[in-house]
């Protein structure tokens, strides 16, 4: 079990589309031995999409990790120095989250959990969801990947005949991620193919 005894943090932003993708990887971290400690944005607690109604999620993912979920920035704030994790994931990490983060911001218990958890210079995974990674939000994904402890899950186009801007991590690289990011390193290649079968 390459998780046993390990406190890993896991943050969930308003990329409703994604869960379904992203469900399946909390539970490869369970395991390998993980105590997932899962957080939430308001948007996830809040919001009722053609994916779920609210809280519906919130319910599974406390289900599934036997944790009550992290849904305010009081409760993510003792994640620092009190009582640090030995790293925090957020997946999915929206465009509007990540340019907040990119730019200090931390206005929900996702983005507070980050910030406490980059206080203690532990790793922070990030497996981006964004129709603007590749336009506006460029300068905050470049800026993510050139600051310390911020490791990426491999992402890539997802849909570049529609959607030209849009890039998404490969969630199913997200456990692999976590591993290489606990020895300080960037799981490699970065940049990749959204789609395995695109490269065959």
């Amino acid at each position: 079990m390459k998780l046993k005894g390990k406190r890993i943090g896991f943050g969930i932003t308003g990329s409703h589309c994604t869960y379904e993708e992203v469900y399946p990887q909390i539970k490869s971290i369970l395991d390998e031995g993980a105590d997932v400690i899962p957080v939430v944005s308001f948007t996830v607690k809040n919001t009722t999409t053609r994916f779920g109604a609210a809280g519906e999620w919130v319910e599974k993912i406390e289900n599934l990790t036997g944790n009550e979920v992290i849904d305010s920035i009081v409760k993510a704030e003792p994640l620092g120095p009190k009582l640090p994790l030995d790293c925090m994931v957020i997946a999915p990490l929206t465009g509007n989250s990540m340019s907040k983060f990119a730019n200090a911001m931390t206005d929900s218990p996702v983005l507070m959990a980050a910030k406490a958890t980059l206080r203690t210079h532990r790793p922070v995974v990030v497996g981006i969801s964004t129709n603007d990674a590749l336009g506006l939000n460029g300068i905050n994904l470049m800026r993510l990947m050139a600051t310390k402890d911020i490791y990426f899950v491999p992402f890539g186009q997802d849909a570049p005949d529609k959607k030209p801007n849009s890039m998404v991590a490969r969630m199913d690289s997200l456990l692999d991620t976590i591993l290489a990011a606990l020895e300080g390193k960037q799981l490699q290649p970065v940049v990749v193919e959204k789609f395995r079968d695109l490269e065959k």
